[in-house]
């Protein structure tokens, strides 16, 4: 077996290789080179080795995004254990829930999400360690008591004199080993261990690699990395950065997005279609009257260069003063040498891709599950559909099944639900995996997906809605933040609306109206009927069975704080339909005008 075959074994080739180049930039600036990730892998494995970690044996792993996290991801892979890792949002009782499902021996946290949890509901952990500096703050074996006293004495005398590339350890492993067991989301119910294997990680590193290699695979990719890592494509992107030649960089959430964008100038994101949604609102909020006027031409010139119509010298004037007036602005705000955003999660507007491509950054869509590794098909430079999640990687096979749910084959589909033999047989069908997505595919191959199957709404008159088509086409409006379509079993479709906070005082400046909170604003006329026509206008693109005949403004918004977000940035809907139960009922309380 060469390295080619296997995942640590490309991630020691690559640590070997730029031993003395910069790997991981945290968001406070500080910086690992690969000789240090390196050097903080093999402390890990002497705690590790000393809490009785043995391989095959489970670590769980929970944290924010940061170059430690990373470390600490790698340094359990290479040492030969599987890596459990927790998105930070996790409610206390569904962390401890899969550290005891997942049977892990230690646990490594960051001190925020450690304070949340107690010792006491994980009886079977042998250790906890901070993420920041491996500190002890769980011991349950002699062993690694000893060892955290003189860790740096024993690492000098492991590795005399001096750690060097060649002391590097990494665990030989078998295509067929569990390499991580990743839980779902876990909205409804405890959530479920996906058992994903080293050949699984391998297949999804090498077809990625192969497709999107011009994007990341050159020695000047910088990456910036917010959705959080214990999401399966967030960890992706750093497989085949570090893999590959890229530099990654991790910011913790979107709060200070643009200035993280600035202090490290990426050429690359990886982002979720909300992200570019407001980057475009809050670059047309700034600007009223002429400037308004020239902010909205400027951007169907751009949109016009993405479609490449309207070529000539007229054209290229308009392409070359729109780019000084406007598009300049918008791309540095994004980092002068970012050229691509790697988008998923939802469908990003066709018109809006086009904007983004025409200015110069072209967003490249995928779509994957955590049961796929990470992507199966992808937009790619040279094999590109706006509006699509591109054509299958190398090694995977698509196909539509007959109620048009998306149905996936290929070495990089997990082997199965952890401790879940029903679940695993429910999941797949002849051998091709049941995504729960519903789609299709065009004549060359580029899928476009239409929603979740278990969150199509299927009216009281039989018509089945895919709300993501409406939910995705209205979020585009600079007044709205989220947007949940119901009706399931009703007579009609309706939608809960959420006001975006950030663009509003723009917005109400930009009309002639006062400044109003959010609350107040949910009842101001001018706001409402503002929202009536970005309702009539999305209603225009599907059938009345299919549209959009009520709406309501929920009052504050759906946030990662309040359970309503995850931290990728999706809505929890069967969270938001219970606690907004009471107003899903007004909306049908009389009959639509």
């Amino acid at each position: 077996m060469n390295n080619q075959d296997r995942f640590l074994g490309l991630i020691e080739d690559s640590i070997k290789a730029h031993w003395d180049f910069p790997a991981l930039t945290d968001h406070q600036g500080v910086t690992y080179y690969y000789k240090d990730m390196a050097a903080e892998m093999a402390r890990l494995h002497l705690l590790l080795e000393h809490a009785g970690v043995r391989k095959g044996d489970r670590v769980a792993l929970i944290g924010r995004n940061s170059s430690r996290w990373v470390i600490a991801f790698f340094g359990i892979l290479t040492y030969g254990a599987v890596a459990t890792p927790i998105l930070h949002d996790f409610h206390p009782e569904n962390v401890h829930h899969i550290v005891c499902h997942s049977e892990s021996k230690v646990l490594l946290a960051a001190s925020a999400s450690w304070e949340k949890l107690s010792a006491d509901a994980m009886p079977d952990l042998t250790a906890a360690l901070l993420l920041e500096d491996w500190s002890v703050v769980l011991s349950r074996h002699p062993g690694i008591d000893r060892l955290r006293e003189r860790l740096e004495t024993d690492f000098a005398e492991r590795y005399s004199p001096l750690f060097t590339a060649d002391s590097l350890h990494v665990h030989i492993e078998q295509p067929d080993e569990m390499a991580i067991l990743n839980y779902t989301s876990g909205t409804t119910g405890n959530p479920k261990g996906v058992e994903l294997t080293h050949g699984n990680i391998a297949a999804i590193t090498m077809s990625t690699l192969a497709a999107e290699g011009p994007i990341i695979d050159r020695c000047d990719s910088r990456i910036l990395l917010f959705l959080p890592l214990a999401h399966v494509m967030a960890r992706v992107v750093f497989y085949f950065a570090v893999a590959g030649r890229g530099r990654v960089a991790h910011v913790p959430n979107v709060k200070h997005l643009l200035t993280d964008i600035q202090s490290f100038e990426p050429s690359a994101l990886l982002c979720v279609p909300r992200v570019l949604e407001k980057v475009y609102n809050a670059a047309e909020a700034k600007v009223r009257g002429l400037r308004l006027k020239i902010f909205r031409w400027a951007a169907h010139v751009a949109v016009r260069n993405s479609r490449k119509r309207f070529r000539g010298p007229l054209f290229l004037l308009q392409r070359a003063l729109a780019r000084t007036l406007v598009w300049k602005k918008i791309t540095a705000a994004l980092g002068s040498n970012c050229r691509y955003a790697i988008s998923a999660g939802a469908p990003l507007g066709k018109w809006l891709g086009h904007f983004y491509r025409g200015i110069g950054l072209s967003v490249i869509e995928a779509f994957g599950l955590t049961e796929t590794s990470g992507p199966s098909t992808a937009n790619r430079p040279g094999a590109f559909k706006m509006g699509t999640v591109g054509q299958p990687l190398p090694g995977t096979a698509v196909k539509i099944a007959d109620d048009g749910e998306i149905l996936l084959k290929g070495p990089h589909i997990f082997r199965g639900y952890h401790n879940n033999p029903s679940a695993t047989s429910e999941a797949f069908e002849k051998g091709w995996f049941r995504t729960g997505d519903v789609g299709a595919i065009d004549k060359n191959g580029f899928l476009s997906v239409t929603g979740r199957k278990k969150e199509l709404i299927v009216t009281a008159g039989g018509k089945n809605v895919a709300p993501a088509v409406l939910e995705d086409k209205l979020r585009g409006h600079p007044l709205i933040s989220q947007v949940v379509a119901v009706g399931d079993k009703r007579p009609f479709v309706a939608a809960l609306i959420t006001l975006d906070a950030d663009m509003l005082p723009g917005w109400l400046r930009g009309h002639g109206l006062p400044h109003m909170d959010a609350a107040s604003a949910a009842r101001h006329p001018a706001v409402l009927e503002a929202l009536q026509r970005a309702v009539d206008r999305t209603n225009e693109q599907v059938s009345r069975a299919e549209s959009i005949r009520k709406f309501t403004v929920v009052n504050g918004d759906f946030t990662e704080e309040n359970g309503l977000l995850t931290p990728s940035m999706k809505v929890k809907r069967s969270d938001v339909l219970e606690r907004h139960a009471d107003v899903v009922e007004g909306l049908y309380a009389d009959p639509p005008k």
